[in-house]
């Protein structure tokens, strides 16, 4: 049984996100995601009567005998969030951590699915595959999948390395995503690391038809934009980069012990250095830029959320550049 709290935030999240849906986002996410009519099936053995211009030719010369294509009517959409379950994302500095917008984010293109009579299907990653649950249609399934990546947000967040995890500047701060990496290069083993591209190949396995893939994630990874590459091939792949403000701009409050929450490795740090904060902003703009251009290179597009901002306005920025670029 789900604990209580659960449950609340769960119907909250509902009544909030319910409404943004029916009055904001709907009609942006319906003009922007469209069923594409008719989409390709298989090959199969020619008959009298077929039409001879679905003939497919080139199986028709590998095999020596005519095949031809079916196609089947395709309208509905088919969206899968794959939702970032490591360590970095319990990083807050203001009303939430990066995670509880990441989840807000999910409830929110969840019920908009939904309220579009498309399927939405949920993926919680960290180093692995956490929970994967196939894509469907209907509130209650919405609703389930909101349900799963709070209790596993509350889960993972309750115990991290053993010990209870507590929030920033309670005991032990978060290291910012811009002075993570100054921080691995002297760290220790990885905990609860991210492995986008092991995510990815999941769904490469498990979904046989073209999707609406939003990865949902800090992207504080590495080795995984080739592999990012091959999905977007196959599916239309939409990265959602969630951050915080003080992973760019730390306040100066002196000698402060930092800790990767991946990796566990710790620092002391004297914050009031001007050349230290520096240093964690030129990080910082330095993640950012090399991940747009990235992204750019091979045609994804790229959603930056503010945790401590709203995670509606990002989205539908986004909702409405695709629709600008989908009229040209």
């Amino acid at each position: 049984m789900l604990p209580a709290e659960i449950v609340s935030q769960v119907r909250r999240i509902q009544l909030t996100t319910g409404r943004q849906v029916a009055d904001v986002l709907a009609g942006a996410y319906v003009s922007v995601f469209k069923g594409r009519g008719v989409e390709f099936d298989e090959v199969r053995p020619y008959v009298p009567g077929d039409d001879v211009r679905s003939i497919d030719w080139n199986v028709t010369a590998r095999v020596g005998a005519p095949y031809v294509k079916r196609y089947v009517e395709e309208r509905q959409l088919t969206v899968m969030l794959l939702v970032d379950m490591s360590a970095s994302l319990d990083f807050g500095s203001a009303h939430r951590s990066k995670r509880e917008a990441a989840v807000e984010l999910s409830a929110l293109l969840a019920f908009s699915a939904i309220y579009n009579d498309d399927k939405v299907g949920l993926l919680l990653f960290h180093a692995g595959v956490d929970e994967y649950i196939p894509p469907r249609k209907g509130q209650k399934h919405a609703l389930r999948v909101v349900r799963e990546v709070l209790a596993r947000g509350r889960e993972e967040t309750a115990v991290v390395g053993n010990r209870p995890q507590r929030r920033l500047l309670e005991s032990l701060p978060r290291v910012p995503a811009g002075f993570s990496q100054l921080l691995r290069r002297t760290g220790r083993g990885e905990r609860r690391a991210t492995d986008i591209a092991a995510a990815l190949e999941f769904c490469r396995r498990v979904l046989p038809r073209r999707a609406i893939l939003f990865l949902v994630s800090d992207f504080i990874d590495e080795d995984y934009l080739d592999v990012l590459s091959n999905a977007n091939r196959r599916h239309d792949v939409v990265a959602v980069r969630v951050a915080d403000p003080r992973e760019s701009a730390i306040e100066s409050g002196g000698l402060v012990t930092l800790e990767d929450a991946e990796t566990g490795a710790r620092r002391l740090v004297d914050t009031g250095s001007a050349a230290f904060r520096e240093a964690v902003l030129a990080e910082s703009q330095q993640r950012t830029e090399s991940l747009e251009q990235a992204l750019g290179r091979v045609g994804i597009d790229l959603i930056t959320v503010d945790a401590a901002q709203s995670v509606v306005d990002p989205l539908l920025r986004f909702f409405r550049m695709r629709e600008k670029r989908n009229r040209r």
